[in-house]
């Protein structure tokens, strides 16, 4: 009973992230594969998954093939309802799967001006209108889910959920880019970067070096802040 994940890599593709992060802060078992996106073999490395185009994609156990890191979040969900991917209360859970939504269709001018990468913290990037338009869009989303669950700190939901894995990456770019939020956001971007899974994910990616950098924001930068036990 093998589930085998399909992903890009690690230091930016943010995607790739959210599938990973969906089984390892889960527990659920996997078995990982490599897609070459920056090697130009994606498309021979997919073959095998049509008609499946992009990372992450899911393999199951039975052979059916699940694209989109939607589908295959709730697929997850329907399989191992014992792992609790989605909050436990009912207007939480619709809540939950709205902000996971509406991250996976939105957030245009985040995503597009801010790739994800986990290599360094870019020093006098200047957000755009529209970045901090998203910007103050992701802090209402959060705001709402911290008043339906009552949590100050922490999970979005009390318990680490699918909403907080799809937002792993908007914490990284926020970090990575020091994009300007809020106090309370910056202390939850910090405890979904500084975590375990998340050093472990980096240190596998760090095995990568890439010349030249594919995306170079022409700014000064420091190192990226949540090295990780071993890198300490």
């Amino acid at each position: 009973m093998t589930y085998k994940l399909y992903i890009g890599d690690r230091l930016f593709s943010s995607w790739s992230l959210r599938g990973w992060l969906m089984f390892r802060k889960f527990g659920l078992p996997c078995e990982t594969h490599l897609v070459g996106l920056y090697s130009g073999t994606m498309s021979q490395d997919l073959a095998a998954l049509q008609p499946a185009r992009l990372v992450p994609a899911l393999q199951l156990p039975d052979g059916v093939v699940v694209g989109e890191s939607l589908a295959m979040a709730e697929t997850l969900a329907e399989h191992f309802p014992q792992a609790g991917l989605w909050p436990g209360d009912a207007a939480q859970r619709a809540t939950a799967r709205w902000l996971c939504a509406e991250m996976a269709s939105g957030f245009s001018a985040i995503r597009g001006e801010c790739p994800m990468q986990l290599l360094k913290r870019w020093r006098g990037f200047d957000a755009s209108d529209a970045v901090r338009s998203d910007l103050d869009r992701v802090e209402m989303l959060w705001t709402h889910a911290r008043s339906m669950s009552g949590a100050e700190t922490g999970p979005l939901f009390g318990r680490y959920s699918l909403a907080d894995v799809f937002f792993t990456p908007v914490a990284a770019r926020i970090v990575g880019y020091g994009l300007p939020v809020s106090d309370a956001s910056a202390h939850y971007c910090a405890a979904l970067l500084d975590d375990p899974a998340l050093h472990e994910w980096r240190q596998v990616a760090l095995e990568v070096t890439y010349d030249p950098f594919p995306y170079d924001m022409k700014c000064e930068s420091e190192p990226w802040p949540y090295p990780g036990p071993s890198q300490s």
